[in-house]
């Protein structure tokens, strides 16, 4: 975390009445929103770049432990982003901080340090339960 990250971390959690609507989350979600885009950028960049310089008769290269692996790492850094963009969609809607769950909210702490988060830590923590028709789906 940038010394500049924590201390937007530090101001949130010790302003009194600093609600999860408020300008810094905005904020500090850009921030991270940024540093996405451009681990993202980096990723790919790299990923193709290795691509092109494996063997010709390789394809993409994705056969090779090395660029699997960068691979997996561009497509992992997409998911963040989309979270964070999801989390930017909900502070627009007006319910960022909330537990998408059970509604309750979460806690400033939490979401200073992963404003993605979606859920409480009570819904977080609870087991994640399948519907009895996904398991026929799969057999």
């Amino acid at each position: 975390m940038s010394r500049e990250q924590h201390g937007n971390q530090a101001a949130m959690t010790s302003q009194p009445g600093a609600g999860p609507r408020g300008p810094q989350w905005r904020a500090l979600l850009e921030a991270r929103w940024q540093d996405r885009v451009r681990e993202v950028t980096e990723l790919s960049l790299a990923y193709h770049v290795a691509a092109a310089a494996a063997p010709a008769g390789t394809g993409d290269g994705a056969g090779q432990p090395e660029i699997r692996a960068l691979l997996r790492r561009a497509v992992a850094a997409r998911r963040k982003l989309a979270d964070v963009e999801e989390a930017l969609g909900r502070l627009a809607a007006g319910r960022f901080g909330s537990c998408e769950q059970c509604g309750s909210a979460i806690p400033a702490r939490l979401l200073a340090t992963a404003p993605e988060i979606r859920y409480c830590p009570r819904c977080d923590a609870a087991p994640v339960r399948i519907p009895a028709v996904a398991g026929r789906l799969l057999r």
